[in-house]
C-alpha cells in the first residue's frame, strides 16, 4: 500500500471497466478489504468485474494483522484469490511476540504467497525508523524460513531498502511493489534478480522516471498490478480503483516498452505465476 494509510474512499465512484485485454492477467498486488470487500459474495463480485475484461487473478495484500486474518479468508473463498500477509512498515511498532506468532501462522497458509508488505516508509512517520528496520529485518527472516517471496514497500527510502536486503541476505525472490524509483535503482533491482511491479502511476503524465524505469526491466521480472483502491491509472487518476481496472496500466505498459499488448499480457502473466508459485488460472 502506497496511498494513504486509512484513505477515505468508499465514497469515491469506481472507474469505468476497460475494454477487455487479449489474454489474461493477474493483478499481482491489490487491497480487497480496502476496495469495500467484506465477505465472500462482495469478492466473488469484484472477482467477476475483474475476470469480465481478463484479470483471471488477485493476490490481496495485509497492511496490518486485522487485515492479514482477513486476506487469508478471502483467498479461501474464491479460487483465484491469493494472499500476502505481514505488516505495513507504518504500522512495524505493532510487530510485537503476538503479532509475530500469529503472521507465521498465517503465512503457513498454502493460499499465501508471499510475506509482506514490508520494507521501508520515510514518508508517514506512524512508526520509526528504528521499528521499521527491526520488522523488516523479521519479515525477510520469515520469508526465508517458508521458502515464499518478500513483497516490499519502498517509500521514499530507496537507498536503505537496498541496503538492509544487502546486510540481512535477501530471500529468492523479492519483490519491489508499485515500483517509485527511477531506471537507475530499476537496474540495480535486475542485477539483484529482484522482480520489479508497475501500477497506475507508470501511466500518469509526469511519471517520466518511472516510464525510464518501465523499459530497463526484462521479461522475467517484470508485473503488474492496481495496489487497488488507491493509485488508479490514467485517465481515470482520483477515482477508486479495483482489479478490473488493471487493463489500462498493462496497455500503457505496452506502449512504454514498444510491444504488442498481447505479448505483454502473456510475458507478465507467466512471470507473476512463476513467482508465486499459482496454478493455472
Amino acid at each position: 500500500m502506497t496511498g494513504e494509510v486509512h484513505p477515505a474512499v468508499a465514497d469515491r465512484s469506481l472507474a469505468p471497466a476497460p475494454e477487455p485485454l487479449p489474454a489474461p492477467v493477474i493483478d499481482a498486488h491489490t487491497h480487497l478489504d480496502a476496495c469495500g470487500c467484506t465477505d465472500a459474495d462482495d469478492v466473488a463480485a469484484a472477482m467477476a468485474r475483474a475476470t469480465a475484461v481478463g484479470v483471471r487473478g488477485v493476490v490481496t495484500v495485509a497492511d496490518d494483522l486485522a487485515s492479514a486474518r482477513w486476506v487469508v479468508r478471502a483467498a479461501g473463498w474464491h479460487p483465484a484469490v491469493f494472499a500476502a500477509v505481514g505488516l505495513h512498515p507504518t504500522r512495524a511498532d505493532k510487530l510485537d511476540d503476538a503479532a509475530r506468532t500469529e503472521l507465521e501462522l498465517l503465512a503457513a497458509d498454502p493460499k499465501v504467497v508471499a510475506i509482506g508488505e514490508t520494507g521501508l516508509d520515510y514518508y508517514w512517520d506512524y512508526a520509526g525508523p528504528a521499528d521499521q528496520a527491526e520488522a523488516f529485518a523479521w519479515h525477510i527472516d520469515l520469508a526465508k524460513r517458508l521458502g515464499k517471496p518478500l513483497m516490499i514497500h519502498d517509500r521514499d527510502a530507496h537507498a536503505d531498502v537496498l541496503a538492509m536486503l544487502r546486510s540481512e541476505g535477501p530471500p529468492d525472490t523479492v519483490i519491489f511493489h508499485c515500483f517509485s524509483g527511477d531506471a537507475a535503482m530499476a537496474k540495480e533491482c535486475v542485477r539483484a534478480g529482484y522482480v520489479v511491479s508497475f501500477a497506475g502511476p507508470v501511466s500518469f503524465r509526469n511519471a517520466r522516471s518511472l516510464v525510464e524505469a518501465a523499459t530497463v526491466v526484462p521479461d522475467g521480472l517484470l508485473m503488474v498490478e492496481t495496489d487497488a483502491p488507491f493509485l488508479t491509472p490514467h485517465p481515470f487518476r482520483g477515482k477508486r480503483n479495483e482489479p478490473f481496472a488493471l487493463p489500462y496500466t498493462v496497455r500503457a505498459l505496452a506502449d512504454i516498452r514498444s510491444v504488442a499488448l498481447d505479448e505483454l499480457c502473456n510475458s507478465v502473466t507467466l512471470t507473476t505465476r512463476n513467482v508465486y508459485v499459482l496454478p493455472d488460472l
